[in-house]
């Protein structure tokens, strides 16, 4: 809720993008998107890849604030289906590089990013019919 609404837009694709990277879009990456569009507050409309453009979208993330938001919330996404694999692992590091966020902060945010899936998935657990 922190992110200004062209930036959670921008953020929906992003995740998209990012979840899509190694081919699978599975299910746990799928309910992890739609539980941030409830947290936005917008409504989950799928991306056409073809016309995504990473650099134009991470232009819209203007603050250290709102880039730290994003990488922090990717990192759960790139680490809820336990697979953090070679496309995953350049992309964010070409987001971080374009948001100036050192080698340092993302060990540290994709360790967060790891306990953060597993108390997800604790909670989908604990939350289930």
């Amino acid at each position: 809720m922190k992110l200004k609404a062209e930036e959670k837009f921008a953020f929906l694709q992003l995740a998209q993008y990012v979840a899509k990277l190694d081919g699978e879009y599975g299910l746990k990456e799928r309910e992890l998107v739609d539980e941030y569009c409830t947290e936005m507050g917008i409504e989950n409309m799928e991306i056409n890849l073809e016309s995504f453009n990473l650099e134009e979208t991470l232009e819209t993330f203007r603050s250290m604030q709102s880039r730290k938001i994003t990488i922090l919330a990717l990192m759960v996404l790139v680490h809820v289906d336990d697979k953090f694999g070679i496309y995953e692992h350049k992309t964010m590091d070409k987001i971080a590089h374009i948001f100036n966020i050192s080698e340092r902060e993302m060990h540290l945010f994709s360790m967060w990013g790891k306990m953060g899936s597993a108390l997800y998935e604790q909670a989908m657990v604990f939350t289930a019919d």
